[in-house]
This record gives structure tokens, C-alpha cells and sequence, in this order.
């Protein structure tokens, strides 16, 4: 062969490799990471969304029964139906979902009933598609979905009977069978909550086969829990409290039937129109364009190393990372972005997005938008203002509209950190002034949206024990904080002094909870004496879903402040490391019992270390403020090996909408958001040998871990661009500009690397003197 031909040759295979690069990343991804959970012990409380990156709908299997929060759990031996879901997590549940199921033989509508076995050997669970065999009714059901639609594809037996049934759900419903059309229309209006008064998901169901058989449903359960369904052959519509409909037809061995499905929280009108999604793609091409679409989102961060679990876990983290906040809009037949509102009916222009907690997401989600995906979160930030618009708050918990769940006014900290991080192309003025307001009122009807003791904290300082408003140090430590974003963000908009300062006085309240004697934070009254007795081992009462040991370090803007109230570096090192020695002893009393964040706390062998909640997350990287980053590394090193894997059991608490994944995403890359806000991302102990991060303004930060593996976990130096770098931070600017970061690793510390004051991240001690 010549030698022109050769290299011709050697040229495709290697484009071939790129080409099948590509199309890699999300083949690395397991929607069934952490699914295997239940309510006493969550290893994620994950379902397998079926969906594109922020879509209105997902879609998934359903094993659990109607209205059950743990819509999907691995270690269920059979599917109830396939659900269109809103549910951000078990505890918020459900809104606007549906379910539609195929079954032979006999047209079964109750859920248990109609039930069929099935295998994770013979399931398929890929972010833009799904397959699955029901192995009762002998039906391989598959489905691959766009943003609002999605397009099923059912594979029958031979059977004369052969059905769809088509569950509307309860609280109100209504379907209509149109079998000319081969068609079902209808709507469903079941919630958890948090919508107005219309509020209804309207749907629509297109076959590509007629009808022999078709009968409306309706379904009753009695006080006893005893479920009765009626179903009337050839009824074609009805509006019931839970309204169903089965449509049929005789199929051959290996018949292909398709489904496609859109839905509507504005109009039947506007489904119509979403399931022009699907165009006249077959359903091959439609998940194909799925998986490019996955790829390209999850393309952003290119990871080059050997581990496949690692990457396998890097990449399903990733994934639940870009889910949520869901788009809560559509697109009107202008081509104009419109949405229903969840919080007072109408349907109006612009963005809106829900289904997102501030006291999870706020911490790295949110900031890890800020850095990789942008142009996301300007619509986020405009579908922010929305809320404000329509509601007079914004939101701390949507799904879809405010709902009572957690403390905190975080919101404020979302808002400022986009705006600090350069994000631009929407109303800002608006956003300063619904800040400001939250700041200063609570929601009349939700009152963990706004700030519940507002009075109290303002006039004393803190929110206080005895005034039968519970959490009230956890709100306390998170108001501190949400007051210094106020103030950066105000500074930032060239607010005048006399506007702001009271927020940069408040961001020193935390120091009005720290005791001293224990040198921990700690409820305090309103006579300004500490709460007593005190048990820093207590969970609940004061804090959040935490204790003390894990509170007393969300001083999130201010680590110098704090290292300065515990004595020094050394005593603040010291309460640090006894995160880790105390024991996993714990104080159920203020819940009555062990919930699942205690015993998830307690059977990880990390001391009072509690990963599977939010409250501590941040905690180890706190060392490199306090000049022993090498144990940021150990730590963090330690959480990444032990309690992330690929696997159903891959987590080790709740995921939270992607902030459990974030910080597993942003952790391996080398760094972390301890104070969104701030421009510093605070270095960790990188996980690969080499990173890429491909930004939207074409600019590319290449991470090498040189001499990385699994014992190496510590920096020994580091180069930016070439340089020596000593800092125990990166920059949002370095980053985003482009840059060379080069780690060298090693398997003992380096002691005398980022112990000088002028390497530590940012304090807003500093910046006040």
C-alpha cells in the first residue's frame, strides 16, 4: 500500500475516533443512580428521568402507586404504568402528571392491578430513551422524549386484545376519545400543592392505529382505601375526580404501535402545538436527536482518564446537575415564549422555571450554571423576575408555585451571584428590588418564602430561640449570609451607601450565635442569653435538618471572621478536625426519631460528618482558609471514593435537584463554590488526569492532574498559565478567560504550599478593613 494511502487511511480512523468520541459522554450516564432508596434511608431519592437538559416533562417508569412520592424504586419487581412527571423530589412530590400503559388481554385500569413484572435485565435506561419488557402483557414499551412531548413506541404480541389504558389521576380529571382522529384528549389536575385555582395539564395522545375497542373510566376509593373502577365500553368521554380511558385493537406477533404524547399547562390549543415537537421524525431519529442533544450539553465538560466508574459517576452527576430548574414555558404559535403562572393563573409572555429548593441549590448548582451553562441562567434569571412580577416574592421553594418547605432566604444569593459572575440581558432593577423586599417581609401564606422573624432578626440581630419560630439559628447564620449577597449585589449596581450598608451590618450577625464556651453556634433568646440546656449534638430545634457541629461553619462570606471568634487558625482547625473524631452520636429528640439525614450521618464512618444533607457540604474546603488546604484535599478525596458511585445505591443522602451533584461535578474538577458571590472557587483535590471545560464564548480552561491517581490525592504544586500558583483559590475570570491549570500530585501534603494569608480565598473581614 502506499504511503499516501496509508496516511489517508490513518487520518479517518482517527477522525472515526473522534466522530465516536462524541457521541460517548452520555453513554457513561445511569439515570438509575440513586434510585435505590426508601423513606427511612435515602441512597438519592432519584427516579430516572427520561428527559432533555431543563425540559417541561419527564418521563418514567412507575412502580410505586398513585400519589406515592417514591414514584420509582429499584428494588421494585414491577411497572404501574409510564408517567409523565413534574416531581422534583418524593417529599415536594407531584403535579400535573398522567400515565399511560399497555396490557393484554383484559382492559385492567387500576394500577395494581394492571401491574406486570419486569427485569433490569431487560430494561433500558438511557436520559433520552427508554425500553422496557412487560412481561405480563408480553409488550416491549420504549419512549424518547423532546422538551414538552414525547413519542412511545409499543411492540404487541398477537393478541385480539390489545389496550392502552390512559390514567388522568385523581383530584379532578377529564378524557375524551376522538376515534376518528385515533386520538385522546384530556386533562389532569393532580398536585402536592402551590397552584392556582385553574390550574390544569392539558393533554393530547395521537396513535397510528384505530381503535376496535375504546371505554372511559372512572375510578373511586372508598374511606377504607377499597378501590372501585367502572368502566363503560364505548364511552368516549368523561369528567370524573379520577378520570381514565382505554383504547384497543387486535395486534399481530411483533406489531409496532406508536404513541405521540405533548401536554399543556396553558391551553388544549398550546399541547396541539408542543407535540409539533416531534414533527415527522420516526421514533429512531427522535432519540438520536435526544442523545445529540445530551451530548452536546454534557460536552461541555470533557473529561479525559481510565477509571470508568469514575467517569460513569462524573457523568451521571453531571446529568442530574443540568435537570432542574425545569422550563416552566412554552412556545406560542407567534414563536413567542409564554407561560402559564403558577402563582396567580394567567398566562403571560417571558420565561419561567421551577422545581427547585434555594436551601440546596443555592450552594453550587446554581454558581456551577453560572460558570458552564450561562446562557441558561440568564432565562432563569429573567423567569425570576417573573415570579416576583406575579407574585410579590421570590420564590425559595417552587414547584411549581411557592411551597413551605426548608428556612433561608437564599434566593438572594441565586439573584446575586449570576449578576456578580458578569450575567447580563435581563432586569436586574427588578431583581434588587425583590431582594430587597424579601429581605424585609414573609410570603402571608408560605412562610418560608421571604423571611419568617424578619422583625426579630432586624431589630436584635439574630432570630431568637424562645419565640416559637423554629430553626431559628439556621435562619439566623443563612439571613447573615443573604445579607452580604444584598450588599455585593447592591455595591455592584452602584446603589448609594445610605441604601446598603445596613446589609453589609447585618452580614456580621452571625456573630451573635457564637458561644464561646463551646465554640459553636448556638440558639440564643431574647434577652440575649444563650438557649439552655445545649446539646451541639441535637438535630433539628434550632438547625436545619443538621446539629451544631454541622451549622456552625455556614459562614459562608466570612471564614476569617470566624477563625478570628474560635481563637486562630489552630482552635478553628481543631473544632474542623473534630467534625471528623467526634463519634456519629446524635440527639433525635426535636423529631421524635431517627430521620433519614441522621441515620445517613451515622452509618458513613466520617464522624459527625453529614454529606447526605446540605448544611456541611461546604465544610472541608474550609481549611484552605485556614492555612491546612492539604486536608481540603484528604477530605474531599475521601467523599468522592466513598460515598459517590455508578450504582442505585450511588448516594449518600438526598440528590436535591442536582446540588449533591454539583458538588461531586465541581469537587473532581479540582475546586468549589464555598461563597457564591464571591469571584473564588476554592481548590478540592482534582479527580482526573485531565479535564477540558468548553465555555459558550468559544474559550477553553484545560485541567491537568499530572501523576494523579487513586493514592496521590494531594497537590504537591500547581501552575496557572505557566506560573507558579500558590493561591488556594481560582478565579471565575481565569477560568472563564481560558487557561492552562497544571496540578502535580502526590501521595504525602505539602505543608508549606497555601499557608501564607495572601493564598486564602476571599473574607468579608478583609474587605471591610
Amino acid at each position: 500500500m502506499k504511503r499516501t494511502q496509508i496516511l489517508i487511511l490513518s487520518l479517518l480512523c482517527f477522525l472515526g475516533t473522534i466522530n465516536a468520541q462524541k457521541g460517548e459522554l452520555v453513554d457513561y450516564v445511569s439515570p438509575l443512580v440513586g434510585t435505590q432508596s426508601k423513606f427511612s434511608l435515602s441512597t438519592g431519592n432519584t427516579y430516572p428521568a427520561i428527559a432533555l437538559p431543563w425540559g417541561m416533562n419527564f418521563w418514567m417508569p412507575q412502580t410505586g402507586g398513585m400519589g406515592n412520592g417514591w414514584a420509582y424504586t429499584y428494588d421494585a419487581d414491577k411497572i404501574r404504568g409510564f408517567k409523565q412527571t413534574h416531581q422534583p423530589s418524593p417529599w415536594i412530590n407531584d403535579y400535573g402528571q398522567f400515565a399511560i400503559m399497555p396490557v393484554t388481554g383484559q382492559p385492567i385500569f387500576e394500577d395494581d392491578k394492571r401491574a406486570s413484572w419486569f427485569s433490569h435485565k431487560s430494561e433500558i435506561a438511557k436520559p433520552y430513551y427508554y425500553k422496557v419488557y412487560l412481561a405480563d402483557h408480553d409488550v416491549v414499551t420504549e419512549f424518547a422524549p423532546t422538551d414538552r412531548a414525547v413519542m412511545f413506541r409499543f411492540t404487541f404480541p398477537e393478541n385480539d386484545n390489545s389496550y392502552v389504558v390512559v390514567d388522568a389521576l385523581d383530584r379532578g380529571s377529564y378524557v375524551k376519545i376522538i376515534p376518528e382522529e385515533n386520538k385522546i384528549i384530556g386533562y389532569t389536575t393532580k398536585n402536592s400543592g402551590g397552584v392556582p385555582e385553574n390550574f390544569k395539564n392539558y393533554f393530547v395522545i395521537v396513535f397510528d392505529k384505530p381503535f376496535t375497542y375504546n371505554a372511559s373510566v372512572t375510578s373511586t376509593r372508598d374511606k377504607d382505601g377499597k378501590v372501585t373502577c367502572e368502566i363503560n365500553k364505548g364511552g368516549l368521554e368523561i369528567k370524573h375526580d379520577h378520570a381514565g380511558g382505554i383504547i384497543g385493537f387486535s395486534t399481530k406477533k411483533g406489531e409496532i404501535v406508536h404513541a405521540k404524547i405533548a401536554s399543556s399547562f396553558i391551553s388544549p390549543e398550546q399541547a396541539e402545538l408542543n407535540l409539533k415537537e416531534l414533527g415527522s421524525d420516526s421514533f429512531d431519529q427522535i432519540a438520536e436527536k435526544g442523545r445529540e442533544r445530551w451530548n452536546e450539553v454534557l460536552g461541555r465538560i470533557v473529561v479525559d482518564d481510565d477509571n470508568i466508574d469514575n467517569l460513569r459517576t462524573f457523568y451521571s452527576c453531571l446529568y442530574r446537575s443540568v435537570l432542574f430548574p425545569r422550563s416552566f414555558y412554552e412556545i406560542d404559535a407567534k414563536g413567542n415564549v409564554v407561560h402559564y403562572s403558577p402563582y396567580n393563573g394567567e398566562v403571560l409572555p417571558g420565561y419561567m422555571f421551577t422545581d427547585t429548593g434555594f436551601w440546596d441549590t443555592f450552594r453550587c448548582l446554581f454558581p456551577f450554571l453560572n460558570l458552564m451553562y450561562p446562557d441558561m441562567n440568564v432565562k432563569m434569571q429573567e423567569g425570576l423576575a417573573n415570579t416576583y412580577k406575579e407574585s410579590g416574592f421570590l420564590p425559595e421553594w417552587a414547584s411549581p408555585g411557592h411551597r413551605g418547605c426548608m428556612v433561608g432566604n437564599n434566593s438572594a444569593s441565586v439573584v446575586a451571584d449570576a449578576y456578580l459572575k458578569g450575567l447580563r440581558g435581563y432586569d436586574a432593577e427588578v431583581l434588587w428590588e425583590a431582594v430587597v423586599h424579601g429581605a424585609n417581609a414573609v410570603h402571608p401564606k408560605v412562610s418560608s418564602t421571604g423571611r419568617l422573624g424578619w422583625e426579630y432578626y432586624n431589630k436584635l440581630g439574630y432570630v431568637p430561640y424562645d419565640v416559637k419560630i423554629n430553626e431559628n439559628a439556621a435562619r439566623t447564620l443563612e439571613y447573615a449570609y443573604d445579607d452580604w449577597c444584598i450588599y455585593q449585589f447592591g455595591k455592584k449596581l452602584g446603589k448609594p451607601a445610605s441604601e446598603i450598608d445596613i446589609f453589609a451590618k447585618r452580614a456580621m450577625n452571625y456573630k451573635n450565635l457564637y458561644d464561646p464556651e463551646h465554640k459553636l453556634m448556638r440558639g440564643k433568646n431574647q434577652d440575649g442569653k444563650f438557649q439552655s440546656p445545649f446539646n451541639p449534638l441535637k438535630w433539628g430545634d434550632a438547625f436545619t435538618e443538621g446539629n451544631s457541629w454541622h451549622y456552625t461553619w455556614s459562614v459562608f462570606h466570612d471564614p476569617k471572621g470566624l477563625i478570628e471568634l474560635m481563637g486562630g487558625k489552630k482552635g478553628f482547625n481543631q473544632m474542623m478536625d473534630s467534625v471528623f473524631n467526634v463519634p456519629p452520636l446524635f440527639d433525635d429528640s426535636y423529631y421524635g426519631g431517627v430521620i433519614h439525614e441522621i441515620r445517613e450521618m451515622q452509618i458513613m464512618n466520617m464522624g459527625n460528618y453529614a454529606h447526605g444533607n446540605q448544611p456541611i457540604q461546604h465544610m472541608i474546603y474550609m481549611y484552605n482558609y485556614s492555612g491546612e488546604p492539604w486536608k481540603a484535599q484528604y477530605w474531599v478525596r475521601e467523599v468522592m471514593d466513598k460515598l459517590y458511585t455508578p450504582n442505585p445505591d450511588g448516594y449518600c443522602g438526598d440528590e436535591d435537584n442536582g446540588q449533591t451533584s454539583a458538588w461531586y461535578v465541581f469537587s473532581a474538577l479540582g475546586f468549589y463554590t464555598v461563597c457564591p458571590g464571591a469571584e473564588e472557587y476554592v481548590l478540592g483535590s482534582p479527580l482526573f488526569k485531565k479535564v477540558t471545560l468548553n465555555f459558550e464564548n468559544g474559550k477553553q480552561t484545560v485541567i491537568h492532574a499530572n501523576n494523579n491517581n487513586v493514592a496521590n490525592r494531594y497537590v504537591q504544586n500547581m501552575t496557572v498559565n505557566g506560573k507558579n500558583h500558590t493561591k488556594n483559590y481560582l478565579t471565575h475570570d481565569v477560568l472563564r478567560n481560558g487557561a492552562e491549570i497544571d496540578f502535580t500530585m502526590s501521595a504525602t501534603p505539602n505543608t508549606s504550599r497555601g499557608v501564607n494569608d495572601s493564598d486564602f480565598p476571599y473574607s468579608f473581614s478583609n474587605e471591610l478593613k
